[in-house]
């Protein structure tokens, strides 16, 4: 797991021991790089996809730039898949038809890249009618699954319930149908990553007392079919074994490994959710699963998936975890919790690099930095907004590994294509 299999007991009193250095994984210091990021020398930015610009079907592109990821098309360019975190009854609502609800702002836009100039393709909404799509992840069968931040519904401003994932495939050239994916829970949905050896997908949950879930999807995907998630499946969540209803936001050690094991939801889409958005984590709580304080980010690299805890930590900064699945329940260890906003402030979005390191996005309340984690368990430095206090936010490396793409959320919102010599340190 590229080094982080033996991490060490990180100490709180001495932040300056788990920053990294030149040579340890970190590019250096930062400098200015254009009007909008500092980056370490050696490194450029291109910006594109601004709130308000025209896109293809001659929309303007929405603003709230959130959760995205990458895929390889067949002609050899890049699809971004980006959501868009708006609420209910924006100006813009619903972005385009077919709509999921004719009141909801937020939803998906896609992007065709080419993969050496960058040039824009092609560029759309994908799905409609949604709200707060926050976050999501990527799928093996080349399909983007975005998550609404929200169980809000009628009587909240909305036509209809929310708290929904919705799939959207790579292959879509316009707004798809947009079907909620009922079976994988109604809750304060932000990220999910899927297993490419299970077809298990992870659910994360942005409350105070929040959930870490599975999705065992009752067709999942094989080698020439993709996954069928409205099927159906079972939810389940996490809990610690012989520890029923852990409390795991303050008072954890890094680099001590918990043994897992995971208990049902038996209503994941309970009536009760649109007036108590923690419905379903409370389901799980009673059968003794275990609460963690607003997780975030998630995703799925070296073996295991990777979750952020926003607010997590004895100094309220955050935490990262890992989870490796096995089928005895799995073993989930702190990777790195934050002693200082100095050192991490509030991660959210993260996803793995090709070399092993791990990407975090700032949602700090003050000017944010994407931040790099090496695999012995050290932060540093990598990205600067330079604009605004606006949030960074869905990381996600092109398939060639040569790109880091990264969205900075609003003021204006817009997405950031990052080169360099990545080879040089641990992203």
């Amino acid at each position: 797991m590229a080094g982080f299999g033996a991490l060490q007991a990180l100490s709180r009193r001495r932040p300056e021991h788990l920053v990294a250095a030149v040579g340890d994984g970190a590019y250096g210091p930062l400098r200015k790089a254009g009007p909008e990021l500092a980056l370490p020398s050696g490194f450029e930015y291109h910006r594109f996809s601004i709130t308000g610009t025209r896109m293809s079907d001659g929309l303007p592109t929405p603003g709230m730039h959130d959760g995205m990821a990458a895929f390889p098309l067949p002609n050899g360019n890049i699809r971004l898949i980006r959501n868009h975190e708006i609420w209910l009854g924006s100006p813009n609502a619903p972005l385009a038809q077919p709509a999921y609800d004719p009141r909801a702002g937020g939803g998906t836009t896609s992007v065709e890249l080419d993969a050496e100039s960058l040039a824009i393709v092609n560029e759309y909404v994908s799905l409609s009618g949604t709200v707060l799509n926050c976050a999501g992840g990527p799928t093996p069968w080349g399909s983007w699954l975005s998550c609404e931040e929200t169980a809000a519904g009628p009587g909240q401003g909305a036509d209809r319930k929310h708290g929904y994932v919705f799939e959207v495939p790579v292959s879509a050239v316009g707004p798809v149908d947009p079907v909620p994916l009922r079976a994988m829970g109604r809750f304060v949905h932000e990220a999910v990553a899927v297993d490419p050896n299970t077809g298990i997908v992870y659910q994360t949950e942005d409350t105070p007392r929040a959930g870490f879930y599975r999705f065992l999807p009752e067709r999942p995907h094989t080698s020439d079919r993709p996954a069928d998630l409205a099927a159906g499946g079972r939810l389940e969540m996490l809990a610690i074994r012989d520890r029923p209803q852990a409390r795991l936001g303050t008072g954890q050690t890094p680099g001590v490994a918990l043994q897992v094991q995971w208990v049902e939801i038996a209503d994941p889409d309970p009536t009760n959710a649109t007036s108590d958005w923690s419905a379903v984590f409370k389901q799980g709580w009673r059968e003794g699963g275990a609460q963690f304080t607003r997780v975030e980010g998630c995703w799925f690299g070296e073996g295991a998936v990777w979750f952020t805890c926003t607010s997590g930590g004895d100094a309220e900064q955050g935490q990262v975890w890992r989870y490796v699945p096995a089928s005895d329940g799995g073993e989930l260890t702190l990777v790195f919790e934050s002693p200082s906003g100095r050192v991490l402030n509030h991660p959210d979005n993260v996803c793995v690099s090709p070399r092993g390191g791990i990407v975090l996005c700032e949602d700090s309340d003050r000017r944010p930095f994407v931040r790099g984690l090496t695999p012995d368990g050290k932060l540093f430095d990598f990205a600067e907004n330079l604009e605004s206090d606006s949030e960074f936010a869905g990381a996600t490396f092109s398939p060639d590994g040569r790109t880091l793409f990264v969205n900075i959320q609003n003021e204006p919102g817009a997405t950031f294509a990052i080169r360099g010599p990545w080879e040089q340190g641990a992203l």
